[in-house]
C-alpha cells in the first residue's frame, strides 16, 4: 500500500499528517504509526494525525503519540490539522472539529491559526509547581535560569514520579522573561523527550502565570525553542474560559511511502 502523507509544523512542534477520510489508513497498527514518527527509520514527527469525515463537523482529529500509542489533546497538532483541512478545501475562514470527544473550533488568519482550547476548571497550586489539565497534563514550574535546565533528565523524574506515576504527565520549565512574556522548555510524554514547542503546555504556562499573579495581562507571549505563540483567556471563577491558542502553522513538505 502506498501512504501519501504530509509533514507540518507548529512552532517546530512536528507531525505527521494522512487524509483518512477514505477510512483506509489502519489506526490500530500503533507499531506502525511508531514507524512512521521515527527519525531515523520513518517520516520523523512528535506526533501523528488522521483527518477524518465527520458528519456533525467540518472533520474529526485522531492523535497519536511518537511512541505510537493514542495520546490526549495536542494543540500545535489541532492548529497543524485545520491549517491542513484549509489546504484541502474543507473550510474558508473557521472550522469546527472534534478530537477526543470534546468540540474545538478555529480561524485562520494571516497565515496564522487560532484554536479556542478547552476551558480549564481548576489549578492545583503545590510548594513549587502548579498542575492543570489544558486537553493534556501539565506540570508547570518556574525557575530563574531555564536554558540551564536538564529538560530530560528533571522532567522524566517528575513525568513518572509521584503523584503522576505511570499515568504521567507532561513537564514545563518557566522563565519570565517580560511583564506579559515567558520562556517555555517542555518535556513531552509519548514523545519521551523535549520539544521544540508545546501547544497544551504553553498554554499551561499562560494561565498558571497569570494564577500565580506573575502577569496582570489576559494575553500572554510565550516563547519556545520553535517560536513564539500567543494564549488569550478570561478568568472565570477558579479557572478559565475562551482560551485561545494562536501560532504558525505550516506544511514542510508531502509524500509517498510504501508502507
Amino acid at each position: 500500500m502506498n501512504l501519501d502523507f504530509f509533514k507540518y509544523q507548529g512552532a517546530g512542534n512536528d507531525f505527521v499528517i494522512v487524509d483518512n477520510r477514505d477510512g483506509v489508513f489502519p489506526v490500530d497498527d500503533f507499531d506502525l504509526i511508531k514507524h512512521l514518527c521515527d527519525r531515523k527509520f520513518g517520516v520523523g514527527a512528535d506526533g501523528f494525525m488522521t483527518l477524518e469525515r465527520s458528519s456533525e463537523v467540518d472533520f474529526e482529529m485522531k492523535y497519536f503519540n511518537a511512541d505510537g500509542r493514542p495520546g490526549s489533546m495536542c494543540g500545535n497538532g489541532g492548529r497543524c490539522l485545520v491549517a491542513f483541512a484549509k489546504k484541502l478545501g474543507i473550510f474558508e475562514d473557521r472550522a469546527q472539529f472534534k478530537a477526543i470527544g470534546e468540540l474545538y473550533e478555529a480561524s485562520i488568519n494571516n497565515d496564522l491559526v487560532s484554536l479556542k482550547m478547552m476551558n480549564v476548571l481548576s489549578i492545583e497550586k503545590q510548594n513549587d509547581h502548579v498542575f492543570m489539565d489544558t486537553g493534556s497534563p501539565h506540570h508547570v514550574e518556574f525557575t530563574e535560569n531555564v536554558n540551564d535546565i536538564d529538560v530530560v533528565g528533571q522532567g522524566r523524574k517528575i513525568r513518572y514520579g509521584a503523584p503522576y506515576f505511570e499515568t504521567g504527565t507532561n513537564v514545563n520549565f518557566v522563565e519570565q522573561s517580560g511583564v506579559d512574556t515567558f520562556t517555555v522548555r517542555t518535556y513531552e510524554r509519548g514523545v519521551e523527550n523535549e520539544t521544540l514547542s508545546c501547544g497544551t503546555g504553553v498554554t499551561a504556562v499562560a494561565l498558571a502565570a497569570y494564577h500565580l499573579k506573575k502577569t496582570k495581562s489576559k494575553e500572554i507571549k510565550i516563547e519556545t525553542k520553535g517560536g513564539s505563540l500567543k494564549i488569550s483567556f478570561e478568568p472565570a471563577g477558579i479557572g478559565f474560559k475562551n482560551i485561545i491558542l494562536t501560532g504558525p502553522a505550516t506544511m514542510v513538505f508531502e509524500g509517498k511511502m510504501e508502507i
